[in-house]
């Protein structure tokens, strides 16, 4: 965009050319971008002063969804949904109790005229806009919306990629973190081969860590030999002292992770379980270990290793990494 800058009364962009030469200068341009000067003409399209109509390429196209008063629709989405917009009070949207992917929608007043609007944002950065309108009977109450990173058969991007940036992730495009963590997790690459834990027929290790843009990705691998599945609880992450006789509550800090991916519950008999986990980029003084931790849901099979300053040290730049989309 051109700086606008007043000089001797006279309105001059960047490069000394005027608003009229502007003008005169978009006239070849196509329909949708073409510059006008504001007027009331009921067409919604023209503002006070000089505007510019966003072209169709700059649009993200709403999908149709219909709503009744005595049904619920169910919309699921492939990540968290960390916002939701309703365009009026004829609709109402909540999340699925504990199941936060799962948007529910329905109508809060019966047979509403007209069309309202809802808007979603995801936990991976994806952006989804639907238009939405009441209907006796909808043809679809339960939607399955694709995961942003799916591109379709015809090989274009997808619709509802934006850029999007949550506080938590810094700079850093929720995007690129999915697609980093899901690479790392394809090329399933060992770096790291002295690091982990071996006990109850289980083997929970450490196979790389990437740091990019102030964020480190750890790359965890949980092999189950038993003949009975293993039930992951969670996985956390510690900084703690070397020297634990004297551990108190203020030697040790929980990292929480900011995103998790491939995250199972379950390791099948004899399979096996590759995650990566986000967390925000940190060093070890010398006196400090991480240890990592593995947790078993209603059972005591937690198995845990310990990464030092000299192991932190082995963390390979993500330009290392092939990206896979």
């Amino acid at each position: 965009m051109r700086k606008m800058t007043k000089l001797a009364g006279l309105v001059l962009l960047a490069g000394g050319m005027t608003l009229s030469a502007m003008a005169q200068e978009v006239k070849d341009e196509p329909a949708q971008v073409a510059v006008v000067r504001g007027s009331d003409t009921g067409t919604g399209d023209l503002y006070q002063g000089w505007t510019r109509a966003i072209p169709p390429a700059r649009m993200v196209v709403p999908y149709g969804l219909e709503v009744t008063f005595d049904k619920t629709t169910h919309v699921i989405f492939p990540a968290a949904v960390r916002y939701v917009d309703l365009g009026s009070d004829n609709i109402i949207a909540s999340q699925a109790g504990d199941v936060l992917n799962v948007l529910r929608v329905k109508a809060a007043v019966e047979d509403f005229t007209g069309e309202t609007n809802l808007s979603v944002i995801c936990e991976d950065g994806s952006y989804y806009a639907f238009n939405v309108k009441y209907a006796k009977e909808p043809e679809k109450l339960s939607i399955e919306m694709k995961d942003f990173l799916y591109s379709g058969d015809n090989g274009r991007m997808p619709s509802n990629l934006s850029d999007l940036y949550f506080k938590e992730l810094g700079s850093e495009s929720p995007l690129l973190v999915k697609l980093v963590m899901q690479s790392i997790a394809d090329n399933n690459r060992r770096l790291i081969k002295h690091i982990g834990a071996k006990q109850f027929d289980l083997q929970f290790l450490l196979r790389g860590m990437y740091a990019h843009n102030g964020l480190l990705y750890i790359h965890l691998h949980l092999k189950n030999k038993t003949d009975m599945p293993y039930y992951v609880d969670h996985v956390e992450f510690r900084m703690i002292d070397k020297k634990l006789a004297k551990q108190t509550a203020m030697q040790e800090l929980t990292l929480a992770p900011l995103r998790a991916y491939n995250n199972e519950t379950m390791v099948k008999p004899h399979g096996t379980l590759n995650s990566v986990w986000c967390l925000e980029q940190f060093s070890l003084p010398n006196d400090k270990l991480l240890e990592v931790t593995v947790y078993e849901r209603n059972g005591g099979r937690h198995l845990s290793f310990t990464v030092d300053a000299d192991d932190l040290l082995l963390t390979s730049d993500i330009e290392r990494l092939r990206l896979k989309w």
